[in-house]
């Protein structure tokens, strides 16, 4: 039986399932995973999943609009309201003038008229490259971002009703900071890395008092990323929480991001551990348990 997975309110927009399943790759930005990705959302969607999490940069809002169009064919689900689609402005977008364009491509490539939640990926921009296929990203054409630009036109994203809501990704306090000083829509989320290594309890307290929801990306470390490391899954802490409670690492660490008010973004094609990703809600960690994965020692998170 298909898990239902509670959902927290946004300050604008409809609410947003606490779990949702990301669809970022091993191949990040290239075309070949897409088979894969589509296979993977409608395992997804009769496991319980009901909020997605894809980029521009992942390649793979295609894919996830081929899923969700059939599984309304099919009658999985009853129309694509039933389904919260969150996707990110690449840096190579992110300059006044590419906004509105960025938006209305992934809109194409979901074949969706609007997507739940629009964030800007990273608090940077690129130059934009000179023809279509290039490097995802070029570290030498990073240049500081127009956020005041960029932001005011997010915020015409959400006016015109092509994003039910709008908000950002991998910003620091310092970062979130300076765009609401001049922000007319608060940003709705901000979407970083979260896992009991890199708690980010300053940037939660900042977030919540402003009104803005954490989501959380890479709950178990990132192992395979660039930014990652191997330290959550194989943390004996962890383990020894997991065995006591008859979980599983990745099953602990989701339920503790969840007990923090964040909702997360978890990442496994594999259908066995994605319902056990789902299964969370009904079992709590001790006081002891939280105690021990807040004594972790932290790394510095992608931020």
């Amino acid at each position: 039986m298909a898990m239902a997975v509670p959902a927290v309110a946004l300050s604008s927009g409809k609410p947003m399932p606490r779990i949702g399943l990301g669809t970022a790759t091993s191949t990040f930005g290239q075309p070949e995973g897409h088979a894969g990705v589509k296979e993977a959302v409608l395992r997804g969607l009769d496991a319980g999943y009901r909020h997605f999490d894809t980029a521009a940069a992942y390649n793979t809002e295609a894919a996830l609009g081929d899923a969700l169009a059939e599984a309304v064919r099919a009658g999985t689900i009853a129309s694509r309201d039933e389904v919260f689609v969150t996707s990110k402005l690449w840096v190579a977008d992110a300059h006044p003038g590419r906004v509105l364009p960025a938006l209305e491509k992934t809109l194409q490539n979901l074949q969706m008229e609007y997507v739940d939640l629009y964030l800007i990926h990273y608090p940077v921009s690129m130059k934009p490259p000179a023809a279509e296929g290039g490097p995802l990203i070029v570290k030498k054409d990073l240049v500081e971002m127009d956020m005041e630009g960029v932001w005011a036109e997010m915020e015409e994203c959400q006016r015109r009703g092509l994003a039910k809501a709008i908000g950002v990704s991998n910003f620091s306090c310092k970062k979130l900071e300076h765009l609401l000083s001049f922000a007319k829509i608060t940003p709705a989320a901000n979407q970083v890395e979260v896992h009991p290594y890199c708690r980010q309890n300053k940037l939660r307290e900042f977030c919540k008092e402003r009104g803005v929801q954490l989501c959380a990306y890479s709950p178990l470390g990132g192992k395979d990323t660039p930014w990652g490391n191997g330290s959550v899954m194989d943390s004996p802490v962890l383990k020894q929480i997991a065995q006591d409670r008859g979980k599983t690492v990745a099953q602990v660490c989701i339920r503790w991001i969840d007990e923090q008010g964040d909702c997360v973004i978890v990442k496994s094609f594999n259908e066995r551990r994605m319902r056990e990703n789902l299964d969370i809600f009904d079992w709590e960690l001790t006081y002891e348990d939280r105690r021990k994965i807040n004594d972790l020692p932290e790394f510095r998170g992608n931020l």
